[in-house]
This record gives structure tokens, sequence and C-alpha cells, in this order.
């Protein structure tokens, strides 16, 4: 396959094609002017062939001196255009020269023949910082040089994340961006300010009910000190305590404060199904609200305030909700031509995080109550016996039991992996309940009773709760950015979700190259220049002159993440360099442990800066 440079790039580095292009505009505007068409074909032939380029180089002739050289390679700009050959020149952090550069120089050159060059990837739902992390926890924000040099997502080809999300954000955020710049970052890090941690300082302990005007009036007030402090915008969890007790008018009021800063407002939704993960039939009256309510919410926030919204992991979650990605995607498209600012990510999984927790027995029935704690707390297995032997509560156990089977995808897609009994290790509950002879329910039941009897289930299970069209339909869209929903892991921290090591490089595998879910170039442009256009980034997640040096070289034939739900501590193939602003934080297949990122903080009425 021949690829030429794209024609802007063309006549900005060869003076005679301007000409020539020149030449032949003016005579195309000549026959338009004197309205004879029959002499049309003959002008632009004659154009055509006066602006065939002459054989100088396509770049500067000048011999320039780089810090790097990148040659060779193809380039996928980011934007979505297919790629084209050149070299890429990197200069003090940033790409000084993007052309067929013959004759140039570099204290270091990169052989990319053979290899794919595209932005760095731009992660905008990231966990490897939050307020729960703390500076000696599993985060960027800490001392040890495996964790903030974050190995495991720099080497999916990551050069910016942003953190602080699902409405959690350490206090004060200026706190925060100071530790991260003192001790130094792989990537370039964004942070947000989260709503349910403004919300929890002002209402403490009293937040299961809606703000008053003057509590949410606070709440902004420390949303602007987190904004002049260097925060990027405001992140929800709207799902989770205590923004689920909060009203659109409260998220809203909130969110304006991001307009002065031209911020971006990135919501864990209400609902990724049928119902949100608190909901249990045999607990809460009337009806739950579903993904469609969740989106329309986050739609509205939209339009009242003008600023960037993001539907965060989008998903349809749950048996009963599988296909409903159809009707989400129609609400979001009639709001973005409407002029809503309306965006969306995802991780490129079936299965979401708390899939990988599923406990099927509801908390209330495996849990202690306070009447019982002058007899010392008891285990799950023993609580939930006392509760089968009440007749009216098994019927509530075991109908909130075949809601969570349905929640977390079915009994044939809920996976076994670790249980006392070997031979139920790996198979799925249908399995397991065809094995026993009784139904799912009954074997949900067993697996806590005849398991670990002190922990939850009995054992570890994962619901695949998503169906591959819904992953699909989302990832099809040109609106939908790629994220992880992941964080910082080395092989000691036990079990994580694959996407912690593999999210990017899947979404160009599976999903681009096996699937055909999209494009080769979409895909990149999903997680690349769309993300920096969410962030509103002028200057990175495109590969063009003047933007900084955020790079990845990789293999298109083995790219491919490696993570597995049963050996997820594995890094993705394929990437042999990676680069941010012009550093190299992998090389040659290797991670380096090295900190150039930047805390590419807010600046107000204008872009992100470092």
């Amino acid at each position: 396959m021949r690829s030429f440079l794209p024609p802007a790039l063309l006549l900005r580095a060869c003076p005679s094609a301007r000409a020539h292009f020149s030449a032949l505009v003016g005579g195309l505007s000549a026959v338009a002017r004197r309205g004879r068409h029959r002499s049309l074909l003959p002008a632009l032939l004659a154009g055509l062939v006066a602006w065939t380029p002459s054989p100088i180089p396509l770049a500067s002739q000048e011999v320039s001196h780089f810090d790097i050289l990148v040659r060779g390679g193809r380039v996928l700009d980011g934007t979505g255009n297919p790629w084209f050959r050149a070299d890429i020149g990197v200069r003090e952090g940033r790409i000084a020269a993007v052309g067929i550069l013959a004759g140039a120089t570099a204290e270091r050159v990169v052989d990319a023949a053979g290899r794919y060059i595209s932005p760095g990837f731009i992660d905008i739902h990231s966990h490897a910082d939050d307020g729960g992390s703390g500076p000696r926890g599993r985060s960027i924000r800490n001392d040890s040089i495996h964790r903030k040099s974050a190995p495991n997502v720099v080497s999916q080809g990551v050069t910016t994340i942003v953190v602080n999300q699902d409405g959690r954000s350490p206090w004060p955020v200026g706190e925060q961006r100071a530790t991260l710049e003192r001790q130094g970052v792989g990537p370039n890090v964004m942070l947000m300010v989260g709503h349910g941690t403004v919300r929890g300082m002002v209402m403490g302990n009293d937040f299961q009910r809606p703000a008053t005007v003057a509590e949410v009036e606070r709440m902004a007030a420390l949303v602007r000190q987190a904004l002049e402090e260097g925060a990027v915008g405001l992140s929800a969890g709207l799902e989770y305590s205590p923004g689920r007790w909060s009203t659109t008018d409260e998220v809203a009021t909130v969110a304006a404060e991001l307009v002065p800063w031209d911020g971006v407002y990135i919501s864990h939704e209400r609902s990724e199904g049928a119902d949100p993960m608190w909901y249990l039939p045999s607990r809460h009256e009337g009806r739950p609200p579903t993904l469609q309510d969740a989106v329309m919410e986050t739609i509205e926030i939209g339009r009242r305030t003008g600023v960037r919204v993001v539907a965060s992991h989008i998903k349809a979650k749950g048996v009963a909700w599988w296909g409903s990605s159809a009707s989400a995607i129609q609400l979001i498209e009639r709001a973005r031509d409407e002029g809503v600012r309306i965006w969306a990510d995802q991780y490129p999984y079936p299965t979401s995080g708390t899939d990988g927790n599923t406990v099927l027995i509801p908390g209330w029935a495996r849990r202690d109550g306070s009447a019982n704690r002058s007899r010392g707390r008891r285990g799950p297995a023993d609580v939930l016996e006392t509760k089968l032997r009440d007749p009216e509560e098994a019927v509530r156990i075991r109908t909130d039991i075949r809601h969570e089977i349905g929640r977390r995808g079915g009994a044939d897609r809920v996976v076994i992996f670790d249980h006392p009994i070997a031979d139920y290790v790996g198979r799925n509950l249908q399995e397991v309940a065809e094995m026993r002879g009784e139904d799912p329910v009954e074997t949900a039941i067993a697996l806590q009773l005849e398991g670990n009897r002190a922990r939850a289930g009995g054992g570890r299970m994962r619901g695949f709760s998503m169906s591959e069209m819904d992953v699909e339909n989302y990832a099809a869209q040109p609106w939908v950015a790629t994220a992880s929903d992941g964080g910082i892991a080395q092989p000691g921290d036990g079990p994580v979700h694959p996407r912690f090591y593999g999210t990017f490089p899947r979404k160009i595998r599976h999903y681009a190259l096996t699937v055909g879910a999209l494009s080769l170039e979409s895909a990149i442009r999903a997680q690349s220049s769309l993300p920096a256009r969410i962030m509103g980034l002028a200057d990175r997640g495109e590969i063009r002159e003047g933007n900084w040096a955020d790079l990845v070289v990789f293999d298109l034939e083995t790219i491919s993440d490696q993570a597995t739900f049963v050996d997820p501590h594995q890094h993705a193939t394929g990437i042999d360099h990676v680069l941010v602003n012009g550093e190299f934080v992998v090389e040659n297949g290797q991670i380096l442990m090295t900190l150039p990122g930047k805390v590419l903080a807010s600046r107000k009425g204008g872009k992100p800066t470092a």
C-alpha cells in the first residue's frame, strides 16, 4: 500500500506545489466566471498536469538536528486520517518537524520502518489516583518508583491520565498537585475535583437527602477553590454515596462553576442498566433510575450549563438491559444535534470492575446486625443460615439473589475463580447448578454455606454483565473515547481487572483489527485526539508540529493485550517505544521507570497548561 503526504503538509513542504496549486485554482475560477462548462475539462486537465510536484524533498531542505528523530514510520496522526509515511523530529520536548527529513541528524535515532507512530494515548477516566488512594497506596501519589512511574499504564502507550474520578478526590487538590510535582510522575496527569468529596465536606454524615441552597453554594465555593488550585473539571459518582442522594439541580449548579474555566464534567451516572447497583427488589420501592434516565440527566446538565459533559464508562449492564445501547446512543446523538456538548467513554471489556467482586447473596442477608454484636460478630454464612430459617426472609433472599444473577449477566456468565471446592473453580454458576441438579439460586446459597464461610459469597466470582453487541455498538460511535477505569498495579497486588494493563492495545487488536467494530484510524483517534479535544488539550493528541512529543511506536502485527482474568498482571505486547514530553518511558519494549510527566493544570478562560 502506497501512502502520500496529506495535501496540506505537501503544500507547506513544497514551494512548487503551492505555486502550481494556485495556478490550478486560478484557472478553475476563470472558467467558472466565464460560465462555459465545455471548457472546464481541458482547463482542469491542464491544471492537474501543471500541479505535478517537482522531485524535491517533501520537507524543509535545510539540514536539521533534533534531540530524537523517529525515521521511516507510518504516521497515524490521531485525526482519523489514513497513515502517511514520514519522519518525526523532536526538539526540547515538542514535535519540531514532520515530513521526509532527509539529511537530518539527531542525538537519538529510532528506526520505525515497518512500525506505526501514533500520538500518545489519553486515558480520561483513570483511578491511578483519587481520594482513597493516599500517598502510600496503589497510586501515582507515591514515593515508590514502581508506582509513580505508572509502568502498567505507560506500557499500554498511555501518556496522559485524568484522575480523581467517580466524585472522589483528595483535599485540597492543590496539595495533591504539589505532591505530584515534587515527586515526579511517569505520564502527564490532569486532576478533577470530586462532587462527592465536596458534598461530604459540606453535609458531613447527614447526606442522605437533597442539599439546601446554602449547602449547594458552599459546594460551589469549594469547586471554585479546586479549579483555582489546578483542577480541570468536576467528576461525579451518582451511583455511590454521597452523590446518590443529590438532585440534578444540585449537580448542575455546582457544574456551572466550570464555565469560566472551560472545564469538563465527567459522570459515573446514576445507573448503567435496568437499575443502580444499590437497588434490591426486596428493599426498595418504586421505579429505580435506568441507564436512559441517567444519560438524560447528563444531557440536561450539559444543556443547562453549556459545559462539556461525559457519560463515563458507558455500558448496558445486566441481561434485562442488553441491546439498550441503541436507545442511549439515540438520546446522545439527538442532544448533540441540538448543540449539547456531550461525549462518552468506555473500557473495551464485557465485564466491569464491580463484576470482579460479584457476591450474589444480598448484603442485608449476610451482615451481622447490631442486635447480635454483644455475642460477637458472626460471619456471612452464619448470618445467612439464621435468616433462611424465617420463611418470609427466605423468599426475599431468593428474590434478591435471582435479581443479582441477572444483573451480573445470567447464571452462565457468572464464573467462579476461587472456592474451597476445587471442582467448581473455572466453571460458571449454571454449570455448577446442573452438576448439583438444582436451580442456580440454590447453588448461590450453597456456594456461601459450603465455601469459605467467613468470606462474602463463599469464594471469588466474576460476572460478565455486558453483551459484546453493546460494547461494539458503543465502540463504533465517533464521540466515544477509550478509557481504562483502571489504576496502578503491580504483580503483588492480587487480582485486578485486565483493563489495568490492556485497555488501549485491546481496543486496537480486538475491536478494530479482529472484530472490526471500528477502523484502526478510528481506534487511534478514540484514544488520542478525541480525548484531547474533550479535555481541552490544544497541543496534545495529534502528531503535528508544535505539539508536545507524546508518541507511541508500535508493531501492528504484534500489538495485543495479554492480561487475562486468571493472570491479569501481564503487560501488552507490540509497543516498542513510548515518549512523554519528548522523553522515553518505554524504549525497545523496556519500561524505563522514568518520570517526565507534568501536571496539566487549569488556566482560567483558557486551556490546561503544564
